[in-house]
């Protein structure tokens, strides 16, 4: 999953980019709304936990002409403002959810899992491939009955691999959908992640790589 956080409290936005890594989501940070605008015209976001007040632009802008787009992000919005009123107004400009400030994680991170099967098919929480075995919700992983424990990166990857269904998955969209947008598309970290989680699979085959089109799961 592909997170944005526009929030323009550093320190809080920092700690909630930690925290969802830590889950296996990717997370970029806008500071202002028009940034926060712009990076969701550039990028594909899952998801975007929006404050209301916002220098530049205001959420509320953001959210309005986030939803003029064919296939915008759902919108987690945030504010200090409570109320009833806050919230009623809040969904009514066009926002999916809405979290008052101050927030526990866990219920933040509870909220971002909801938002991200609001989806036509729901997917499937339980993925198989061969003797491999992924649960969405756990965030579990078994070969053959045998649970390993996976990076929240070498997860994603795999996830999104297993999604695949035999189909090669590219350098790039591993980049788009794993990383953040500060990852340099040259970098090794997808060939280490890759090879690592061989190594975790138990077998070198386990993924191949087909020159020009990617990584595939055999």
């Amino acid at each position: 999953m592909r997170v944005l956080i526009a929030e323009d409290h550093h320190i809080l936005a920092r700690t909630i980019a930690t925290g969802l890594r830590r889950e296996a989501m990717a997370v970029d940070l806008a500071g202002s709304g028009d940034v926060a605008e712009r990076m969701c015209l550039l990028n594909a976001y899952d998801i975007i936990v929006l404050d209301r007040d916002l220098p530049v632009l205001s959420g509320d802008e953001v959210c309005l002409r986030l939803r003029a787009l064919k296939d915008p992000p759902r919108i987690l919005m945030l504010t200090a403002a409570g109320s009833v009123e806050d919230r009623v107004s809040g969904l009514d400009l066009g926002a999916d959810d809405y979290l008052a400030k101050p927030f526990d994680f866990a219920e933040l991170l509870a909220r971002i899992r909801a938002l991200s099967r609001r989806v036509p098919t729901p997917p499937l929480m339980i993925l198989r491939h061969g003797g491999i075995e992924l649960d969405r919700g756990r965030r579990e992983v078994r070969i053959d009955g045998r649970p390993v424990e996976l990076s929240p990166k070498e997860f994603a990857v795999l996830q999104l691999l297993m999604e695949a269904r035999g189909e090669a998955v590219t350098h790039r969209a591993l980049l788009d959908r794993v990383w953040d947008e500060h990852m340099d598309s040259r970098t090794s970290a997808v060939r280490a992640t890759v090879s690592r989680l061989r190594g975790k699979l138990g077998r070198s085959d386990a993924i191949s790589m087909d020159d020009g089109k990617g990584y595939r799961l055999c």
